[in-house]
């Protein structure tokens, strides 16, 4: 007899909760479901009843989606987490892959899918939304020349980089590296030339690719 997938839903929405407690309870392989409303709550059931299997959001109150990944994978390596969220963008994807998160799929999703995601993953497997685990692969090719390309940059290029990315203005990126605003725009230029961009938004995309932006864990 197959073993049941004990399951531990984290969301703080307790209408959302319930429509997943009502798509898994359709499958005979799910076993105990178990409730929490932010990331706090979670490791703390986690730790009393050690599910198979979580699924969780991100945007929850208290420490967020991110740090309760982290929490959960520091107490457990071998925590299997599904993020399920409403966020389809890809930075939020490898962030969560990246902090240890075994799946990811959009509240888009039908309820065939998160049933599929939770069996795969609770067998030892992995799942990602299979239209993002397409724009993932291609944003790995290109990060991989965008990682030559900044390869190209000297030291101080890249740090001028990674502020601009990050939304710094030339002035507060000439402060913060006491630099005179001249000599960062000088950077600015070459930048753009060695990375063939035009625009700070490109600019922040490369970056973004890179996992070099700064994204707030609580989201």
């Amino acid at each position: 007899m197959q073993q049941k997938i004990n399951v531990l839903l984290v969301d703080d929405h307790a209408v959302v909760r319930t429509g997943y407690k009502t798509y898994l309870s359709l499958s005979e392989n799910i076993g105990q479901i178990y409730e929490a409303d932010r990331g706090e709550t979670a490791c703390q059931l986690y730790n009393q009843h050690q599910p198979e299997l979580v699924v969780l959001d991100l945007s929850m109150p208290g420490i967020g989606g991110f740090e309760t990944i982290r929490r959960l994978i520091n107490r457990d390596p071998n925590a299997r987490i599904l993020v399920f969220s409403i966020h389809n963008e890809l930075v939020y994807v490898t962030r969560a892959l990246k902090a240890g998160a075994k799946g990811y799929i959009t509240k888009n999703s039908g309820p065939e899918t998160l049933i599929t995601a939770v069996s795969r993953i609770a067998q030892g497997g992995t799942y990602v939304d299979p239209e993002l685990a397409q724009q993932l692969a291609i944003a790995m090719t290109s990060a991989l020349d965008d990682s030559e390309k900044i390869k190209l940059l000297s030291p101080r290029e890249f740090d001028v980089f990674c502020l601009l990315a990050n939304g710094y203005t030339t002035h507060k990126a000439a402060e913060k590296l006491c630099l005179s605003y001249k000599t960062v725009c000088n950077h600015g230029t070459a930048i753009k030339e060695k990375l063939g961009v035009a625009t700070v938004a490109e600019l922040t995309l490369l970056a973004t690719r890179q996992g070099l932006i700064e994204v707030q864990d609580d989201g």
